[in-house]
């Protein structure tokens, strides 16, 4: 695994609005005493990624105040609004010339999948033309691998908040799923009452 960990870089995307939140950036809300942000880094982290990137695009100067990001690269998304697909984007952009061969790509409003699934998937990297996703009861979900090789074609798909759902569809076949349900929980906090979940 130790190659592994320096080939694959942790690429999580922190930069929404939280639109349906009454527009709190999603990086900031409260999980156990620190921001969102900081502990879906610890858990990439915990999981064996070495080199993360964080995309940043709501409240990014607070976000920068506020959570202790040590060691991150930390990566601007201007146009943040057009939602996840310009961040997926912008944070595969910012793995170009790194030496990465692959992304582990997480979504910081997911606080219920912890190190466990993340390992998982990273696990079943093979080289650069892996394309990895975590399932729950066999349904895809989060986080995905993409290996470089697919990184070209799935920033000319992102658009709008489907991220790299219409890669993902097209290249079905290739896709290694890993099964995590018993290990992760895969809810998104996007409405008050989702704000339950946090702890």
């Amino acid at each position: 695994m130790t190659d592994n960990q320096d080939r694959i870089a942790g690429l999580l995307l922190a930069a929404g609005g939280g639109r349906r939140l009454g527009g709190r950036p999603k990086a900031l809300l409260e999980h156990r005493g620190r921001p969102l942000v900081e502990h879906a880094v610890g858990v990439l982290r915990t999981a064996g990624c070495r080199r993360i990137h964080v995309v940043l695009g709501a409240g990014a100067d607070a976000v920068r105040e506020r959570a202790d990001l040590d060691g991150c690269v930390l990566v601007d998304n201007p146009d943040w609004g057009e939602g996840m697909g310009s961040s997926l984007r912008t944070g595969l952009d910012s793995l170009a010339g790194t030496g990465a061969r692959a992304a582990l790509v997480s979504l910081v409003d997911q606080p219920g999948i912890g190190p466990a699934a993340v390992a998982r998937v990273l696990g079943a990297y093979g080289d650069e033309s892996s394309l990895v996703s975590a399932a729950y009861d066999g349904v895809r979900g989060h986080p995905v691998l993409f290996g470089a090789a697919h990184w070209a074609g799935i920033a000319e798909t992102a658009t709008g908040d489907r991220g790299a759902r219409a890669y993902l569809r097209a290249h079905e076949e290739a896709i290694t799923l890993v099964e995590c349900a018993d290990v992760a929980e895969p809810y998104d906090i996007d409405t008050e009452a989702d704000l339950a979940h946090l702890e």
